[in-house]
């Protein structure tokens, strides 16, 4: 008998227990609860790392607007150029789990994950993936007078003279640069990488004849290509796009399996709410299929509008990083 009850008791003490755990459970899980339910009721910061006034600043607002009429709460706009965006992405990574900051990272934050030995987050495991949004080629371009008149000549004359020819980008690590050394790599080329501030830089550095090529966005070279005074040789996507449907592709070129397409999307810290991941993730994909945001987008980009799941941008960045540390391996280039 007094076994059966010190049996008893012991079941009670542990029914007991599982009560208490379980109440816990729900006082911790309540403010996350609450919060979910009652956000957004006040403003969202919206973080990118690039200059003010350029392609990413440019995306950033009209996502500012886009969400900022369905959430009901101003979705402030803060640039914070430095390290191809990996300041503004510590800071977004850094910042409070709460939904209230969120960042724009582009096709930089997967290179920076195969071209850094070490950064102060990790563009995978420190963030909440929210949405892709615009996927967009670049253009390999010469000036007008240039005698290369296709991509093959410009191969041919690499080839050469290795080391003689030169190419711009926006920057040392960006996906511009590593366009550059791909094309090096795969067309057996030995082009010399010159780093600019910025797509202008590049465009204003090849019309004055310091550099002879440049990688740069189909959305800032399209005018120049159309005027005449820069002739785009190749766009970096399998196939043309619409913004230069008269510049072929590298693959057209002859460069077989050539694909370099960079893209946005956007982030939240690790550790946000599910229900707040979701309630974005919602919004995204409302506001991309709006036709006036999507031109908008595809207008600022010349690119795609292309959303996703949490899951599939997750796959995206890693799948990123393996390339750009493959060709950052083949075409020997520092890490830093």
């Amino acid at each position: 008998m007094a076994r059966s009850l010190n049996v008893l008791r012991g079941q009670l003490l542990a029914l007991r227990c599982c009560i208490v755990a379980a109440a816990l459970s729900l006082t911790c899980l309540a403010p996350s609860i609450a919060a979910a339910q009652t956000y957004p009721n006040r403003p969202i910061r919206l973080l990118h790392g690039f200059a003010a006034g350029g392609a990413a600043d440019a995306q950033a607002r009209i996502v500012s607007d886009g969400l900022s009429k369905r959430l009901g709460q101003p979705v402030v706009v803060e640039a914070k150029p430095g390290a191809g965006g990996n300041l503004a992405a510590d800071a977004v990574a850094k910042s409070a789990p709460d939904g209230y900051t969120i960042g724009l990272v582009t096709g930089a934050h997967a290179i920076s994950g195969a071209l850094y030995k070490q950064l102060a987050y990790s563009p995978t495991d420190s963030f909440e993936m929210l949405s892709t949004m615009v996927y967009y080629a670049l253009v390999i371009a010469v000036r007008a007078d240039h005698q290369a008149k296709t991509l093959a000549d410009l191969i041919a004359m690499a080839k050469a003279k290795p080391d003689a020819l030169s190419y711009g980008s926006v920057g040392f690590g960006s996906t511009h640069h590593l366009a550059g050394e791909l094309l090096n790599v795969t067309a057996g080329t030995k082009m010399v990488h010159v780093p600019y501030r910025g797509d202008s830089l590049t465009v204003t550095s090849l019309l004055a004849g310091d550099v002879p090529v440049i990688v740069g966005t189909t959305v800032l070279l399209a005018g120049q290509i159309e005027s005449g005074a820069i002739r785009g040789l190749a766009v970096t996507s399998p196939a043309r796009t619409k913004l230069l449907p008269n510049v072929p592709s590298v693959q057209e070129a002859g460069v077989a399996g050539f694909d370099v397409r960079t893209w946005a999307g956007l982030v939240a810290p690790k550790g946000t709410p599910p229900d707040i991941v979701k309630r974005l993730n919602t919004e995204i994909q409302s506001m991309l299929a709006d036709p006036a945001t999507k031109t908008a987008l595809e207008t600022a980009t010349g690119g795609e509008v292309r959303g996703s799941t949490p899951e599939q941008m997750r796959a995206l960045i890693t799948s990123e990083i393996d390339k750009w540390s493959k060709v950052i391996n083949d075409a020997g280039i520092p890490r830093i």
